[in-house]
C-alpha cells in the first residue's frame, strides 16, 4: 500500500509555469505506475498525463501534450507534473494515483491509491 501528498500548487498567472509534485511512502514506489488527473470547475475528472512503473513510459492527454510534462524520481519516491504555457481554464485541483504493476490508464477508476489533491489556479 502507498500513501500519496501531493504538493506545490498555487497561484499563477496565465501564461505562467509551475511544477507540482506528489511524494509517496514506501519502499515499494517503483512499482506504480503514477498518474496526473485534474478536476476543473464544473466538469468530470480527466486524466492529464501517466508513467509506468517499468520503463518510465510517459503519455500525455492531448490537450497538454507539448506543455506538460511528467517524470518520476524514484530515488525520491516523487512523481512531478511539470506545467507551462497554463492557462485560465485549467485551473483545477490536480490529484495524483497510483495502480500497482499496472500500465497507464486514462480512466480514474484503475488506479487504486489517491493523494488529496493540490489546488492550482491560473489568474487571467
Amino acid at each position: 500500500q502507498v500513501q500519496l501528498v501531493e504538493s506545490g500548487g498555487g497561484l499563477v498567472q496565465a501564461g505562467g509555469s509551475l511544477r507540482v509534485s506528489c511524494a509517496a511512502s514506501g519502499r515499494t514506489f517503483s512499482s506504480y505506475t503514477m498518474g496526473w488527473f485534474r478536476q476543473i470547475p464544473g466538469k468530470d475528472r480527466e486524466f492529464v498525463a501517466g508513467i509506468s512503473w517499468i520503463g518510465g513510459i510517459t503519455y500525455h492527454a492531448d490537450s497538454v501534450k507539448c506543455r506538460f510534462t511528467i517524470s518520476r524520481d524514484n530515488a525520491k519516491n516523487t512523481v512531478y507534473l511539470q506545467m507551462n504555457s497554463l492557462n485560465p481554464g485549467e485551473t483545477a485541483v490536480y490529484y495524483c494515483a497510483g495502480r500497482y504493476l499496472g500500465n497507464v490508464a486514462s480512466q480514474g477508476h484503475e488506479y487504486a491509491y489517491w493523494g488529496q489533491g493540490t489546488q492550482v489556479t491560473v489568474s487571467s
